[in-house]
């Protein structure tokens, strides 16, 4: 028969978790795992300023009818705007709507695949999905060691060496903001480092801005991906909307190329163009239409943009309460407070881990990455009496 030879595949770690939790029948669970933003009370609740788009969808919408392969138009334009600002202008950028980032990336991943490009350098730990996406296009990941996990620290030095042997033509992968699954990024002198050495040495650049606004600011959370993008000759640049305008489930993204001048953009996009349409031929319209209508309205953009604040103000408190827990036994919380958006990554073994969700009924993935948003403040005290039993116990 022809599946007969296909293997049972692992569940995806993190989806295990995810239904783990579910099945934990214990008061006080705390679910570091699944990536979403929650308010104190745990809801992730759509964003006032996306159910008012909606209902001026709901009553103006003429169509369902297709967008085509490129998707909304008017939602490209505004959002290119707003994640490039000057320093890449229209003339050098042109791009498509995708399913979420994930679509993005895997775009992306073909593109360079087809153009040639057989390896991606990338600062690890990264996104668990990042080197998968790549892998099943034909591209290599090439994992650089650039974090102290301990102190909360990118290894800038580590990460340049290693771009310094890249070959001319290798892709770089980079975390626009807010990196996943550390939270650590470059600084603004470390962002032009790492732009120099991509344009000396001839790579391309690829950049994951998942997490514009829940970093410093939404304007400066584009800082990095336009320094690296307006001094590279090409570049590509994955977005998602998941996280900013709280539209998890309708699948919103964007890939933009970048090109020296406008034909060999147009050159870059009729491949983009042909390869979405073997996908997905055409993208979903709803989380495109609702950020557009977020966009083109000034008082719904400020609306929004309060929201924005209001979540990365939480994130921000959730890592300064942390911090204060200070060190508690080998694990100090003390450098979370360094960290941007909504990912850390702890310094925990595997049996840390699994004593914390078997004792304390506390899921967080089994490389030690959490998501500060999955606390509220007695969570936090819950955590720190779990983290100093677990000292007591011994477990290492």
């Amino acid at each position: 028969m022809p599946f007969e030879s296909l293997a049972l595949q692992p569940a995806d770690p993190l989806l295990k978790i995810i239904g783990a939790f579910r099945g934990d029948p214990r008061h006080g669970k705390i679910d570091l795992g699944v990536g979403v933003f929650r308010d104190e009370q745990g809801h992730t609740p759509v964003m006032r300023a996306v159910k008012q788009a909606e209902e001026r969808l709901l009553r103006e919408q003429q169509s369902k009818s297709y967008l085509g392969p490129e998707g909304d138009k008017r939602f490209l334009d505004l959002l290119a705007e707003a994640v490039f600002g000057n320093d890449v202008p229209a003339g050098r950028r042109s791009g498509l709507q995708t399913p979420g980032g994930t679509g993005a990336l895997r775009l992306a991943a073909e593109l360079l695949a087809r153009a040639g490009v057989k390896r991606i350098w990338m600062a690890a730990p990264s996104w668990a999905n990042h080197a998968p996406v790549f892998l099943q296009a034909g591209v290599e990941s090439m994992l650089v060691n650039a974090f102290d996990v301990p102190a909360q620290r990118f290894d800038l030095p580590a990460f340049l060496e290693a771009l310094g042997t890249a070959a001319p033509g290798d892709a770089v992968l980079l975390h626009g903001c807010c990196h996943n699954p550390m939270g650590i990024d470059p600084d603004p002198l470390g962002w032009r480092a790492i732009a120099e050495v991509i344009a000396t040495r001839g790579l391309l650049p690829l950049v994951d801005l998942a997490y514009q606004g829940l970093g410093d600011g939404f304007e400066e959370d584009a800082m990095g991906a336009r320094i690296v993008l307006a001094g590279a000759p090409f570049g590509l640049l994955a977005y998602s909307c998941d996280k900013n305008f709280g539209l998890y489930r309708e699948r919103t993204g964007a890939l933009w190329v970048t090109a020296p001048d406008e034909a060999r953009g147009a050159v870059a996009q009729s491949n983009l163009l042909a390869l979405a349409r073997a996908n997905w031929s055409m993208p979903p319209d709803h989380g495109a239409a609702v950020v557009r209508v977020i966009l083109e309205d000034a008082a719904l953009t400020r609306i929004w943009l309060e929201e924005l604040d209001a979540v990365r103000n939480r994130l921000g408190a959730i890592r300064r309460a942390l911090a204060a827990e200070g060190r508690i036994g080998a694990v100090n919380l003390t450098p979370v407070a360094r960290g941007k958006g909504m990912f850390a990554t702890l310094p925990l073994s595997r049996s840390q881990i699994e004593w914390l969700r078997d004792e304390h009924a506390i899921y967080l993935a089994g490389s030690g990455r959490i998501n500060v948003a999955g606390f509220d403040m007695p969570g936090i005290a819950r955590f720190r009496d779990a983290l100093r039993a677990m000292d007591r116990a011994g477990i290492a």
